[in-house]
């Protein structure tokens, strides 16, 4: 099934909510004299978020800490890793760091240091998610994949009853399914449905390109610590997974509070694959964002809680998305558009829990034990 031609968005009547908010945003950074892309605030959180990966693990090296002393540096690793994919990797690969294409390009392959292939994330992100957010069999992101159920139209099974309780494991070795299976998984997918448009010759590259960033990237953080510092294999594994479970974890959930909570649509699209609806009002509808005012998460998650402003505007540099969200706010309403948020990160975690149940079909703990 060719998925790019399979769906279009064909408003009835064109809306002019995109314009008028696109010219009011654009007004802001003109009047401010502001750039759109990284600020000094951007470049110093990339300093930072850098050093959380790389230096736990020189320290790692260096010193050889005990199991028990080297699992929270672990940790701060799968912190750091999500952190640059959520910030540096994110906003390079969307061309929002950098005005100058060269500096999106190197700063994108940071998704190198989390051992997965650039080509694929922007296949899966910037063009089936960005595009057909909430849409199957588009968006990847909340494709059927049997034991966790993210979309209402996706077959029910009698597991998905308990969903709510064990989604977070399963969230939890994402990055580490990533690393080992699922670039060469969708590698050949894209190929076969026509996602992916390189040349033979192209994909040959990019195919041996993958192969040889995991072969590193498993050298550097297996091998080396082993062989050339002689500390256990065991050891080094056990952290290697935690630190995978920890990335893996921030970096599932925070994506799935912005679309798979109470209130978001998931329209389905019938065999003429035409969508009703204009793009932009269609984001807004499927995309939820959260704890806007927690300055803290929002420097973490790299602005992911400011999703409806991404969705809307996925070449602004995130530093300015709490600016220009209450132009957006007030621009929808001006509209009679629903601007969706929950007030805080817990909020929106029960909300995803909600929607896990919802889509899995409540179940009475009480009554399954019974």
């Amino acid at each position: 099934m060719k998925l790019k031609e399979n769906v279009k968005f064909v408003a009835q009547e064109k809306s002019q909510f995109f314009p008028t908010l696109k010219k009011r945003v654009d007004a802001y950074f003109k009047e401010n004299n502001i750039s759109k892309h990284a600020n000094r605030k951007m470049v110093i959180k990339t300093i930072v978020l850098l050093a959380a990966y790389i230096l736990p693990f020189v320290f790692l090296l260096a010193f050889q800490p005990s199991l028990l002393a080297s699992i929270p540096l672990w940790i701060i690793m799968g912190f750091g890793i999500s952190g640059i994919g959520m910030s540096i990797m994110h906003d390079a690969n969307h061309g929002a760091y950098s005005d100058r294409a060269s500096v999106n390009q190197w700063l994108g392959y940071s998704i190198y240091l989390a051992g997965a292939g650039v080509l694929n994330w922007k296949l899966q992100h910037n063009i089936l998610h960005h595009t057909y957010t909430n849409i199957v069999p588009m968006d990847e992101d909340i494709r059927d994949r049997g034991i966790v159920k993210l979309s209402p139209h996706a077959e029910i099974k009698k597991v998905h009853r308990f969903q709510w309780m064990y989604a977070f494991f399963f969230y939890g070795i994402l990055t580490l399914y990533w690393v080992v299976a699922k670039d060469f998984i969708q590698f050949v997918s894209y190929i076969r449905n026509g996602v992916n448009k390189q040349t033979k010759a192209q994909n040959a590259m990019t195919l041996l390109n993958l192969i040889l960033v995991k072969s590193i990237y498993f050298l550097i953080l297996l091998v080396v610590p082993v062989v050339f510092f002689s500390i256990p294999f065991s050891e080094v594994l056990t952290g290697f997974l935690v630190m995978h479970f920890t990335a893996g974890l921030v970096l599932t959930i925070i994506f799935q509070l912005a679309h798979t909570v109470e209130g978001t649509s998931h329209p389905e699209v019938d065999e003429t694959g035409i969508v009703n609806k204009d793009w932009a009002i269609h984001q807004l509808e499927t995309t939820v964002n959260f704890s806007r005012q927690n300055k803290w998460l929002s420097w973490y998650v790299g602005g992911l809680n400011f999703q409806i402003e991404h969705h809307l505007f996925p070449k602004i540099c995130h530093v300015h998305y709490p600016e220009i969200a209450p132009i957006v706010k007030q621009t929808a309403e001006d509209f009679g558009l629903v601007y969706m948020e929950n007030p805080t990160f817990w909020a929106a975690l029960q909300s995803h829990v909600d929607t896990l149940k919802r889509f899995g079909g409540k179940v009475d703990l009480n009554e399954a034990i019974g």
